[in-house]
């Protein structure tokens, strides 16, 4: 019997609970930085466009298309595929005349049909140019150059970005009185390149004319980086 009491007695006692050991908070130094990095461009997309004005929509549409279908028909003629020409707008907005006191009156219609080539071979942009501006282009409004491959250029750009932050980082520990510590967290923002350049051209094609001349230059790709590392106070 006194056992037994014994037993019940100790399982009465309430538990201890456990206090929790309050952590001493983490100095860090954060730092972000970006960094550039140069590649040559070996494809380009060029926006293409027939414009065409009549007294009727149909009109319009029709003479669009008839030169529409003589300007894709040249670039397949240089050995453009079918998957490198795709339609990106197609408009058409009625011309008004304005007159005091008058409601407006349509004088006509305008139709614009655009088309966005895929040049894989740089050495034919001019040639693109110039067979589209031939059979019925009168619109040229972007060309942008790009590259099939800018793994190499934005790696470069992301390891230059990364010692760009934690150099700058490295900085203000010293000047803080200690040193950096252990990389906490790091974040890498999208690679941007520059943005396609407007173009507008609109001219007579004859078999005489020189050939377009189109240089494209080096681009460059735009890596940035964010990170934390843990400061250390000199003792």
């Amino acid at each position: 019997a006194l056992s037994l009491a014994s037993a019940v007695a100790v399982s009465a006692q309430p538990a201890q609970s456990q206090q929790p050991v309050p952590r001493e908070p983490i100095a860090t130094i954060a730092s972000s930085a970006s960094a550039d990095a140069r590649y040559n461009p070996d494809r380009a997309t060029v926006s293409i466009a027939v414009q065409t004005k009549a007294a009727t929509a149909a009109a319009a549409a029709a003479d669009n298309s008839r030169k529409q279908a003589a300007v894709l028909s040249a670039l397949r003629a240089l050995g453009m595929t079918d998957a490198q020409l795709s339609t990106t707008g197609y408009n058409v907005s009625p011309e008004y005349r304005y007159g005091t006191n008058q409601p407006p009156t349509v004088t006509g219609y305008t139709v614009t049909n655009t088309v966005l080539a895929d040049v894989h071979d740089l050495t034919q942009i001019g040639k693109v140019l110039d067979a589209a501006l031939a059979h019925g282009s009168n619109l040229i409004s972007s060309l942008d150059f790009y590259a099939a491959n800018t793994d190499a250029a934005r790696q470069k750009a992301l390891t230059d970005a990364v010692v760009k932050a934690r150099a700058d980082a490295q900085v203000a520990a010293t000047a803080a009185g200690g040193k950096l510590g252990d990389l906490l967290h790091l974040e890498v923002g999208g690679a941007s390149a520059p943005p396609p350049r407007p173009m507008f051209m609109a001219k007579a094609v004859s078999e005489s004319t020189p050939e377009t001349q189109i240089n494209p230059g080096a681009q460059t790709i735009t890596v940035s980086v964010s990170g934390s590392w843990r400061f250390l106070p000199d003792k």
